[in-house]
């Protein structure tokens, strides 16, 4: 079955980097949008960034120049740079992945088949 598994979250200082990674298994990686998504205690699931399977990242303004989604087909591996950390990026982070090969509205969850159990991102001023 499709596994998803998410690491490299941690506690940083503001300003600080972190690079995570989304192990995939048990189905075609390199052909299906995958994505990024976060989500704060009493918020609502954010999407961060989205990949299509000719590699067309998409962002979401508020993180637009300081991360960077990117994925290794061999290693099946999403990974998620994200420099210049502020405390708003505070939060579980998640990824996913559709059943369509373009993501289109690649922000909306309801798009996404299978997630991850997610990595916790904290960043203190």
């Amino acid at each position: 079955q499709v596994q998803l598994v998410e690491s490299g979250g941690g506690s940083v200082q503001a300003g600080g980097s972190l690079r995570l990674s989304c192990a995939a298994s048990g189905y075609t990686y390199s052909s299906y949008c995958m994505a990024w998504f976060r989500q704060a205690p009493g918020e609502q699931r954010e999407g961060v960034a989205g990949i299509d399977t000719d590699d067309t990242p998409m962002y979401a303004d508020s993180v637009k120049g300081r991360f960077t989604i990117s994925k290794d087909n061999a290693q099946k591996t999403l990974y998620l740079q994200m420099n210049s950390l502020k405390p708003e990026d505070t939060a579980m982070y998640y990824c996913a992945t559709s059943t369509l090969r373009y993501c289109g509205t690649w922000w909306r969850p309801i798009k996404y088949n299978y997630w991850g159990q997610g990595t916790q991102v904290t960043v203190s001023s």
